[in-house]
């Protein structure tokens, strides 16, 4: 069970620090209270795609008692995602000095995320430090100036934090109550389809026309009353069945004329376009499996074909088919990857069973360069797991305005509420016939919309913003389709003001913690609702684990669809929605993930009554676009405005380890900073600053210009290396993201200096991703992993 909302004091973006201790051994520092958080940026002001708020490492940063060069802080822990400890070296040459100080400060404090720009702000509390060379006024003056610095210069790469604590052991405790049972599987050479039903067909009329169509489905599906024979559109070919479950066949002669008859809009745009239909036959004619209840498909194109995955004894890889599948020697057991759960069968035919917990050791061998690297994310121990565990348990915050917030409309179908129990919960009621997440504890309704909870005496409302949720609310299971808004929590509530604060996890939008991994969905199937009163019936679908034939990567944030085995509208989404109040009905498809969603196809908006065309990726607080809810990463995009406001933008992105060229842009297009000079500099835990030189070996500095060999550290990193085999040792407390191992000085300069390397390297494929507009579902560092759809608008959450 998690702990329910709280109130807490608000986090600070800036910290004063009164320092008063002679240097030359490490102190302690006391902080004061916090002063307000930076206004968001204005609507519109986001910068291009592919620049960071990261401006790039070591910063040169010019202060009111002299100039700074402060070089990527080493991060030691990051505590539930919320509080960071790290070291940095610091070169500092205050105002009327010949030669630089180079010293070590310790960071200590909270930490905001934008997961969407990946990108962190830092609050810079020193509590340690170490000048060997400057007086104690000297240093008080550098802490005060560097602490006063604008927030674009506090902020660190998400990717090069993680890189630090992604090789660190996580103790993850699974959601309670997530299943594993596995999915039917379908599996068949190309062409084959798998047709999707959420349950049995709900068929809805269409004005002026003898043809119905299934509303709970991703294929368009027809019924054609006169005959009874069912049509569905293959691309641009027809099929025909006299039974929905099949076979299915190309149709025989011509389709109905009643298919030209159809409304003239965007709900048919694609059917239209597809008559009279391409004529199938031979090898084109598609298999097509239809199924009722959550089902997978794997599509191989002709025989099977393996490939041996590099540095594995007997792990090989299915390489025509889009499924991610592997095969332990070619007369071993399958392993088939869906919604981040892996599943073993001793063929294609089956059975199929859980397998993520006794996954062979093998699989965590598989190169971030394999064509199927993505399914790192989904091999527990690995560190691309770690990563999209971490991600998952980062907040989203956003400011609500309790006066200004107006709720959504909610309406019933059959114009009062049903209310259900939720069985497993502590009295907790669900309103079911609704579209919207609201659920009935004591005398109050209570309703989670788009990461916002509202509070009402009355199902009929008036709503309004809550300010404290009953605990009660948090115990809903995960047997229950509304367990998910259990992820939404009042994060601060300050009765002297008109704000309140609300947070989410990824898990309100469907990506769970379970078995060491990130996976998608809770593995319980939530049948829909339906309901047949009036000329168009209401389906009011739940999220669904497996069945969409979507893929989600919980590493990277990347989306993608099987169209092409999945039907006309891929599976990462079904369904049309209807709103009684204006008669509009609307059908399309999308996927969603934690970090928001992408949908292509017709919407209604039940907040503003817009109907329209969209093709947008967004994310919970994201949707809300008004002056009444501040979203708590909106610091991100003011960073990216302040670095605007010099005339030129830095990408975050460096070729070396803490050196090297820094790439920017600006009006002039792209110029190149030429290389820092001793760029890979460290802070060692013992407050001495460290190098590595050429031969790889480290040189401490004298704290004023001069560097000598660091013998003990040689000598620590040869016993370390005896010992150990070079291996970093220890755990992680669950969710802290600190690291363990050796306590010697050159096994951590060691450990930052690799983390630092993976870090810069993979901000700068971000950027190339980002640059080139590429998608993060391919191989190298930014893989995929399969996992089911979403449903009722946002992965997890209903429209």
């Amino acid at each position: 069970m998690r702990i329910p909302s709280y109130r807490s004091p608000s986090v600070a973006a800036l910290v004063a620090v009164t320092l008063a201790i002679p240097p030359g051994s490490l102190v302690r520092a006391q902080s004061k209270p916090s002063g307000p958080a930076p206004a968001p940026v204005p609507q519109g002001a986001n910068p291009p795609a592919g620049t960071n708020a990261d401006t790039g490492w070591p910063r040169s940063i010019a202060l009111p008692h002299g100039s700074v060069t402060w070089y990527q802080p080493q991060v030691e822990s990051w505590a539930n995602q919320k509080q960071i400890v790290a070291y940095s070296a610091v070169s500092y040459t205050p105002t009327g000095a010949k030669e630089p100080a180079l010293g070590t400060i310790k960071i200590e404090g909270p930490t905001k995320v934008s997961v969407e720009e990946r990108v962190v702000s830092l609050d810079l509390r020193v509590t340690e430090y170490n000048f060997k060379s400057l007086s104690p006024e000297q240093v008080k003056t550098l802490v005060a100036d560097v602490q006063a610095r604008p927030l674009n210069e506090r902020v660190l790469d998400l990717d090069r934090l993680i890189a630090y604590i992604a090789d660190s052991p996580l103790q993850v405790k699974n959601v309670e109550g997530i299943k594993a049972d596995p999915p039917k599987v379908f599996s068949a050479p190309m062409p084959a389809a798998l047709m999707n039903l959420d349950g049995d067909p709900i068929w809805s009329p269409i004005k002026d026309v003898d043809l119905k169509y299934a509303v709970n489905t991703n294929w368009d599906l027809f019924e054609y009353a006169p005959t009874k024979t069912y049509y569905a559109r293959y691309n641009e070919s027809w099929v025909q069945a006299s039974d929905v479950m099949g076979p299915w066949a190309p149709v025989s002669a011509k389709l109905p004329e009643s298919f030209s008859k159809l409304p003239a809009d965007d709900n048919w745009k694609e059917v239209k376009a597809a008559l009279p239909g391409k004529k199938l036959s031979g090898k084109a004619v598609p298999k097509i499996f239809v199924t009722t209840t959550p089902a997978e498909l794997i599509a191989l194109q002709g025989n099977i074909s393996y490939l041996a995955v590099e540095g594995t004894p007997t792990l090989l890889w299915v390489n025509n088919t889009e499924s991610d599948l592997f095969r332990m020697g070619r007369n071993g057991d399958f392993y088939f990857l869906i919604a981040g759960r892996w599943f073993r069968a001793p063929s294609l035919e089956g059975p199929w069973t859980f397998a993520t917990p006794t996954l062979p050791d093998e699989f965590k061998k598989i190169s971030v360069e394999h064509p199927r690297s993505r399914v790192l994310a989904s091999v527990p121990g690995t560190p691309q797991a770690t990563e999209a565990v971490l991600l998952a348990t980062i907040p989203r915050t956003a400011r609500v305005n309790k006066k200004e917030l107006k709720a959504p409309d909610v309406d019933y179908a059959g114009g009062k509420p049903e209310i259900k129990p939720i069985e497993g919960s502590q009295g907790v009621q669900q309103v079911v016939n609704t579209d919207k997440d609201i659920v009935k504890y004591g005398d109050l309704f209570y309703m989670c919309f788009q990461g916002v909870w509202f509070v009402s005496k009355s199902a009929e409302g008036p709503w309004e913003v809550a300010s404290n949720i009953p605990k009660e609310i948090y115990t809903i299971p995960a047997s229950s389709p509304v367990n998910h808004v259990t992820y939404v929590t009042i994060e601060e509530d300050n009765d002297n003001d008109e704000w309140v604060t609300f947070a989410y996890v990824a898990a309100y939008t469907g990506l769970m913690i379970g078995w060491g991994c990130a996976v998608w969905g809770s593995g319980w199937y939530y049948p829909p609702y339906g309901y047949y009163g009036g000329f168009y019936p209401r389906y009011y679908p739940y999220p669904h684990t497996y069945g969409m034939g979507a893929w989600y990567n919980p590493y990277t944030g990347g989306y993608g669809r099987g169209a092409a085995v999945y039907g006309p509208y891929g599976g990462v989404g079904m369904g049309a929605s209807y709103n009684p109040r204006t008669g509009t009905y609307a059908r399309g498809a999308a996927a969603y993930g934690p970090y928001g969603s992408r949908a292509a196809g017709q919407a209604y908006n039940p907040r503003t009554g817009t109907y329209a065309q969209t093709r947008q990726g967004s994310n919970v607080y994201g949707n809300w676009g008004t002056s009444s809810v501040q979203r708590g990463d909106d610091w991100a995009r003011t960073a990216h405005t302040q670095n605007y406001a010099t005339g030129r933008t830095t990408s975050g992105v460096r070729t070396s380890d803490g050196g090297g060229a820094v790439s920017t842009r600006g009006a002039g297009g792209r110029t190149t900073v030429g290389r820092t000079e001793g760029g890979d500099v460290y802070a060692g835990h013992d407050g001495n600053v460290y190098r590595k030189n050429d031969s790889g070996g480290w040189e401490q500095s004298n704290g004023s210009g001069g560097w000598t060999p660091s013998d003990g550290a040689r000598a620590d990193q040869a016993r370390d290396r005896a010992a150990s085999g070079g291996a970093a040792a220890g755990t992680t407390a669950a969710g802290s993201g600190a690291r363990a191992g050796t306590s010697s000085t050159a096994g951590q300069l060691e450990r930052d200096s690799s983390a630092r390397t993976s870090g810069n390297t993979r901000t700068t494929n971000r950027s190339g991703w980002e640059s080139g507009g590429g998608t993060r579902s391919g191989a190298g560092s930014y893989g995929g992993a399969r996992a089911g759809g979403g449903a009722r608008g946002g992965g997890g959450r209903r429209r």
